[in-house]
C-alpha cells in the first residue's frame, strides 16, 4: 500500500486531532510495543505515535521499524510524534480519497 501525497495530506488532516495512543520510551520498540501498536491500528487505522528519549536518527530508524513491523504507513512527522495507517481489511472506516 502506497499513499499518494494528495492521500497523506488527507489523513494528516483527519490526524490533527487526535493524541497519542502509543508511547516509545528510551527502551525503543519492543515485541509489546509493536503488538499494542498492531492492535490500536487495527482498532482505529489512523493513530498517533509519541518516541521519545531518542536522537533524530535513532527515531528514524525506531518508526520506520514500527511501520515495517505493523505492514502500516508513516503519513506524516513533526518532532517526537507521528502518524501511522493500516487499512482495515474487511470494515474500512477512513474513506481515502483516490
Amino acid at each position: 500500500m502506497k499513499l499518494t501525497d494528495k492521500q497523506r495530506r488527507h489523513l494528516r488532516g483527519l490526524a490533527h486531532g487526535l493524541k497519542p495512543v502509543i508511547l516509545v520510551g528510551q527502551s525503543g520498540v519492543s515485541d509489546a510495543v509493536v503488538a499494542e501498536t498492531s492492535r490500536a491500528l487495527e482498532a482505529h487505522e489512523l493513530i498517533k505515535v509519541r518516541i521519545a528519549g531518542m536522537e533524530r536518527d535513532a527515531r528514524d530508524e525506531a518508526l520506520a521499524f514500527l511501520a515495517d513491523r505493523t505492514e502500516s504507513e508513516i503519513v506524516g512527522r513533526v518532532g517526537h510524534t507521528a502518524v501511522l495507517y493500516r487499512r482495515h481489511p474487511k470494515k474500512p472506516r477512513i474513506v481515502v480519497p483516490s
